[in-house]
């Protein structure tokens, strides 16, 4: 086995991403962090595959990194969620360096060096996602304090930084969304180790508890209106969004081989001892999954290429962003269940890998957008109603 991530840009080594698989299953029964695969993905220049080529980085645009890690979870679910967290923070600082745009090159710095990123958004009591927090952000003299807590921190283990956004309520006139980053080493940040879930487990997505954390101004990426994401939240949003859930269809895509390789594999009596692959009931379960896969696969490369592009969509790029990830998680979760009910009853069993894949896959629908907020959001859009106005 080598430990060569990369031959090209967007393609895996074989051996080692057999390795990755049969590590997620043990690090899955364990509750444990995918430690080893995280090693042969750092040695491999994983965490740096979207960073400009001139410091040194894979230079992979949008598109190119979504269809890695679609890559990488069909082997390792949980190690390609959780490292999208980091790749969206460094995917998005490199965007806006292309763009001129400056405020996060230190973010491709110190990526390079090693550091490792994560995303501190979900809390408790928050059903708009970035657009608002009840995390407070209390300005102070060079920068502010940060007091909440933080959910669903992917990398728990590891991370060195963690992007966070808080509500700067000093002016209740004009709120202010505060985006920014805090360090591990920093005193008030706590690691909480809670992480035991029935999906992607060694993801080890820990909480973060924040007690008057002070993040100077240099490390605050972007102060903006609640309601909005723009700039630098907004590019990181995207990335965000995009690359889990291209994770999410790796995982589908992998249920689908293993419910057809079931279907080759086993006899039926009632067929003449031929397989099942030849039940046209069957055959019409394995179309339908196909089917949605590939809409989704369309749906969320052409978002991709036309954000590479730089296709302007205006107001409508939150609109879509909603709806790919919206639609790709109903996609992954429909496929998942026909995958399961095609392959029979041994994908029920623990030690199966489609049994585990069923289980990751209902996590698709707790990123955001929720169902409630992207039909919230689109519909509104759509009728043309003031966002600034009352909610309901």
């Amino acid at each position: 086995m080598t430990t060569a991530l990369l031959k090209r840009p967007t393609t895996l080594d074989t051996d080692l991403l057999l390795e990755f698989r049969r590590l997620a299953a043990i690090d899955d029964a364990n509750n444990t962090f995918f430690d080893e695969t995280h090693r042969h993905l750092q040695a491999a220049g994983h965490y740096t595959i979207n960073l400009p080529v001139e410091v040194g980085g894979g230079g992979l645009n949008l598109l190119d990194t979504a269809r890695h890690q679609r890559l990488l979870a069909r082997y390792a679910p949980a190690a390609a969620l959780a490292t999208c967290m980091h790749l969206y923070w460094t995917g998005g600082a490199t965007d806006l360096r292309n763009l001129g745009v400056e405020g996060l090159d230190w973010v491709i710095d110190d990526a390079m060096s090693g550091e490792i990123f994560a995303s501190g958004h979900a809390e408790a009591g928050n059903d708009v996602s970035t657009l608002m927090s009840t995390t407070v952000a209390e300005p102070v003299d060079g920068g502010y304090r940060i007091s909440g807590r933080k959910h669903f921190g992917s990398l728990g283990p590891i991370w060195t930084q963690l992007g966070f956004h808080a509500m700067d309520s000093t002016n209740p006139e004009q709120p202010l969304v505060i985006h920014g980053f805090v360090k591990r080493s920093d005193p008030g940040v706590t690691v909480v180790e809670n992480w035991d879930t029935i999906a992607m487990r060694s993801s080890q997505s820990h909480d973060t508890v924040l007690e008057s954390v002070f993040v100077p101004h240099e490390r605050i990426a972007a102060k903006v209106p609640i309601g909005e994401d723009e700039g630098a939240a907004g590019t990181a949003f995207v990335w965000g969004l995009a690359l889990i859930s291209n994770v999410y269809l790796g995982v589908a895509q992998r249920a689908l081989e293993l419910a057809t390789e079931a279907l080759k594999a086993k006899t039926s009596i009632a067929l003449d001892g031929r397989t099942l692959a030849h039940n046209p009931m069957l055959q019409h379960q394995v179309a339908e999954m196909w089917i949605a896969l590939d809409g989704a696969a369309s749906s969320l490369d052409m978002f991709a290429t036309d954000w590479v592009n730089g296709v302007d969509h205006g107001p409508e790029w939150d609109m879509k962003l909603f709806a790919v990830k919206y639609r790709t998680s109903e996609v992954v979760r429909r496929v998942l269940d026909i995958a399961a009910d095609v392959a029979g009853g041994g994908a029920i069993r623990t030690d199966s890998e489609l049994s585990r894949l069923l289980r990751d896959s209902r996590a698709a629908a707790y990123h955001p957008p929720s169902h409630a907020l992207a039909h919230e959001f689109i519909g509104k859009a759509v009728l043309d109603i003031d966002p600034e106005g009352p909610r309901w």
